[in-house]
């Protein structure tokens, strides 16, 4: 373990103005992934800002739809009523991700930030472009089962391992940031990034701006909505692949669909081509079928 300073934010302009003055620090909530890539010497901050005392635990209706905020845990998230009513795919996803123990850590803000799993990125005993750019990814010629299918490049083939971001992606979230020069909205779409040849960079966030909340639209299909998850064991795995649908139907006949795929990306990734070939179509066991008939191609260009 590398030694680090720790300090406790009070608002948010005292924790976003301490990261903002040193490069090398991070945002400390649950910690369910910062503390074990630390221990791992993966990451090494020299400074942990806790911003667990922030009041950034509501979740709460809003004229359009939901916020939640940042600081809320997996396990309220997915508890919440007003989540299990209005968007299932969310309570779901995010019931069959990690162990209840974890989830009652782990935060939404740390669910979106946290990094991949890949074998190589975890062991500093190889080389990773993720981890160090410009060393290598042996995940290309080596043990690749779990790697991406979709959206990789050259430099790198890691998937994201955010259950929760895959039914954010269906759901057509929003993020909400704060940072020294004002607060902005990321599109829950936008918010990742794919490997290109920057692979260590995995959001579009900027390092010196703070997660706040998440807000849900209450569009038409939110309702009806599911989460499946593939996986080697029933309990605490992360996906071989994993979906999040929903529909928005009309007597008989789809209005809106939304299908976004996990496992198989570097980030969430949405089957945008899937869903045009979903949207007016009517609704029928002869429909699903063709559905499942997409050709590989149809899913490969919608990241």
């Amino acid at each position: 373990m590398h030694p680090f300073t720790y300090k406790r934010a009070t608002d948010r302009a005292e924790a976003i103005r301490a990261v903002a003055d040193n490069n090398n620090a991070k945002f400390l909530a649950g910690g369910t992934n910062l503390i074990d890539l630390m221990k791992m010497n993966v990451q090494s901050p020299t400074e942990l800002v806790d911003i667990n005392r922030l009041a950034l635990k509501k979740i709460e209706q809003t004229p359009t739809g939901l916020r939640i905020g940042a600081l809320a845990s997996n396990t309220e998230v997915a508890n919440n009523a007003l989540v299990r009513a209005n968007f299932p795919v969310l309570s779901e996803a995010l019931h069959a991700g990690a162990s209840p123990q974890l989830r009652n850590m782990a935060t939404v803000g740390g669910n979106l930030m946290q990094r991949t799993r890949c074998y190589y990125f975890m062991d500093t005993a190889f080389p990773c472009n993720k981890r160090v750019p410009g060393s290598g990814c042996p995940a290309i010629p080596g043990f690749n089962r779990i790697h991406a299918i979709l959206g990789a490049s050259e430099q790198c083939i890691a998937v994201h391992p955010s259950d929760m971001c895959v039914a954010l992606a269906a759901l057509d979230a929003v993020v909400n940031v704060e940072g020294p020069h004002g607060a902005r909205q990321i599109p829950i779409t936008d918010f990742h990034r794919l490997p290109g040849d920057t692979p260590h960079i995995d959001t579009n966030l900027h390092p010196d701006e703070l997660i706040v909340s998440v807000d849900l639209p209450s569009a038409g299909f939110a309702k009806r909505s599911r989460y499946l998850k593939i996986r080697d064991r029933a309990q605490y795995a992360f996906a071989l692949v994993s979906v999040a649908a929903a529909l928005d139907l009309q007597q008989g006949r789809i209005n809106a669909a939304r299908l976004a795929l996990g496992g198989v990306a570097h980030k969430p990734w949405r089957a945008l081509d899937a869903e045009r070939v979903l949207t007016g179509a009517q609704s029928s066991k002869m429909q699903c079928r063709r559905s499942t008939t997409l050709s590989r191609s149809s899913w490969r260009s919608a990241p």
